[in-house]
């Protein structure tokens, strides 16, 4: 849509409030509303804000910025009722001098798809996002103790998995599958792939929508990476393609694996820069207790095909499917900063196709049943066991840190160093019950 679409859309419907949306460094959710009598202006100019109050965006001394709402992503809010009619749109951050702000990680996205798009490439992917339902915010206690693909009478999210589908389309979102996950309450609903920007506001939508459609049955939707200890966490596979017009750049019907050389070196990007792209992925403490082995989370950085211990997944070709060839990485977390995470993706993709980086070969070994000296035989590594260490590694990486740019980069370290810090200081429950009364 264009500006003149919006404004006719906005008369014709009868929408009475517009909102906002833009995310901080970290993912969150921010939204203001203005009315249609706004709009025009909004839509021209932008709506101004207090940057100094956003996580990550200004400092106190140049808080001015402005949000200026992108047309494209319109769309009417599903569930709210005829007389309170609401419409969103996602916004471009801005200076006041309406250059595009660098602490935008929407901005950072763009930035690095036009650079994808003059080398020829549009960058597709497919998210797969896992949740949780459960009675409330402060307990996590399971609605049910279903399993994969387990159905009624054991699922007892169905219903509200199926009028979250229903919301997500509603609201312009395709989704190819909704199931029960392998842990208890654990729930997924994938997307149909989509170019990366749009795919990201879809992300934040998407996230939006699972949560409120969960608050309206009474209950609580967590994106949290590991909220049960020895069950599986929630993960967000990505599936990539780069593609060529209607070309997946990714195919090659004479080789072996069917990758083409591009393909693979772009693998090999991700799979070299994989430990720095792990702190932008895996943001929080609690995405380092999903990274562990033996609960379906990739931790050890090799390629296959049907190998899901590796971190990185190649589904195997089917004939006449060449559109659908792409790679999937097994690591990232749902909580994850969409625009940040596919940004450092696709940056440590294109450096290998740039740079030609070698694929090694593929493992199909369960690394997970590997012994320590048969993992350094094949020269197997592992991604970062800590938050602390994935900034570590993030710090030393040259094509992330210059993908997320200095403001972003120097303001995402210190907020994960400052939760580090407060997370290596705090002493749990597990220390007082096993320490306390020994010691």
């Amino acid at each position: 849509m264009k500006r003149e679409d919006v404004l006719k859309k906005v008369k014709e419907k009868n929408i009475k409030f517009i909102q906002c949306w833009f995310t901080d460094i970290l993912g969150n959710m921010k939204s203001f509303t203005i009315t249609p009598m706004e709009l025009e202006g909004a839509l021209d100019e932008g709506m101004g804000f207090d940057g100094s109050s956003i996580q990550g965006f200004a400092r106190i001394d140049e808080s001015d910025m402005m949000a200026k709402p992108d047309p494209a992503t319109f769309a009417i809010i599903p569930w709210k009722n005829e007389e309170n009619k609401t419409a969103r749109m996602f916004c471009d951050i801005l200076n006041p001098d309406g250059s595009p702000y660098k602490g935008d990680p929407r901005y950072i996205l763009k930035k690095t798809l036009e650079r994808t798009s003059k080398l020829g490439y549009t960058f597709y992917v497919g998210p797969e996002l896992e949740f949780f339902y459960f009675r409330s915010s402060s307990n996590p206690e399971p609605i049910d103790s279903a399993g994969y693909f387990d159905g009624l009478p054991t699922d007892l999210g169905e219903e509200v998995r199926e009028k979250t589908v229903q919301a997500l389309q509603d609201i312009g979102i395709e989704v190819e599958y909704a199931h029960h996950e392998v842990a208890s309450s654990q729930h997924e609903i994938d997307l149909r792939y989509d170019e990366a920007l749009a795919m990201a506001d879809k992300v934040m939508t998407y996230r939006t929508v699972v949560k409120e459609i969960a608050r309206q049955h009474d209950l609580y939707a967590t994106f949290m990476p590991k909220p049960i200890q020895n069950i599986n966490g929630s993960g967000m596979h990505t599936h990539q393609s780069l593609f060529s017009g209607d070309k997946n750049l990714f195919f090659d019907k004479n080789d072996k694996y069917f990758l083409s050389d591009l393909a693979k070196s772009y693998i090999a990007g991700i799979l070299e820069h994989s430990k720095a792209i792990t702190a932008v992925a895996n943001q929080w403490v609690n995405s380092y207790k999903r990274l562990v082995p033996g609960y379906e989370a990739p931790v050890y950085i090799a390629w296959a095909r049907r190998n899901r211990s590796a971190l990185i997944r190649v589904p195997m070709y089917r004939v006449g499917q060449e559109k659908s060839t792409r790679i999937e990485l097994r690591s990232p977390d749902p909580a994850a900063n969409p625009y940040l995470a596919f940004a450092t993706m696709l940056s440590a993709g294109l450096a290998g196709i740039e740079k030609k980086y070698k694929l090694s070969d593929p493992i199909e070994e369960d690394i997970f049943e590997m012994t320590a000296t048969r993992k350094e035989e094949l020269g197997i590594k592992s991604l970062p066991g800590t938050l602390n260490d994935a900034i570590f590694k993030l710090k030393k990486d040259e094509v992330i840190c210059a993908c997320l740019g200095d403001h972003i980069l120097e303001k995402f370290i210190a907020n994960k160093e400052q939760e580090w810090d407060r997370y290596r200081t705090h002493v749990s429950k597990f220390e007082i019950d096993n320490y306390l009364s020994i010691l």
